[in-house]
């Protein structure tokens, strides 16, 4: 049987990451859980990084702000994300990027409103990632803004 294992190695600007997992007849389930949640973690955060050198996530965040979310808002933060009010921030700012087609557009505008609805979510009290989760042994990760 060959061998089985998870790999993963970035050297991207200030980012090096090497994770590697072997996986043997022994190891459990959950071990496997939380190599992924802790690399979905690392790469969720230089997704959302990236995303920042393309579109002023700035004025993103500053609209779902305005809504003013907080626990048990699950209700009006989707009504919201999907309102006038945050789409025509996130297509503003789409349509001024420069050097980009429309397909590429569209596919930023898309992020944008994946960003702003984790961001949404999150102001509400839930966990939309596996950041959030306390795994034992785990370094946590640097909260951003």
């Amino acid at each position: 049987m060959s061998e089985k294992y998870i790999q993963f190695i970035a050297n991207y600007d200030e980012w090096v990451s090497i994770r590697k997992l072997k996986i043997e007849g022994v190891t459990d389930p959950r071990t496997v859980m939380e190599f992924l949640a802790g690399l979905n973690t690392s790469v969720d955060g230089k997704v959302e990084e990236n995303l920042r050198k393309i579109i002023k996530l700035d004025e993103v965040d500053k609209a779902v702000d305005e809504i003013g979310l907080g626990k048990k808002d699950v209700a009006k933060a989707l009504e919201e994300i999907n309102s006038r009010k945050v789409n025509s921030v996130i297509k503003q700012l789409v349509e001024n990027l420069e050097g980009l087609q429309k397909p590429e557009k569209k596919e930023v505008e898309q992020f944008c409103r994946v960003y702003a609805m984790k961001k949404a979510l999150k102001a509400c009290g839930l966990n939309v990632d596996y950041s959030g989760i306390e795994i034992p042994g785990m370094k946590r990760v640097k909260k951003t803004k």
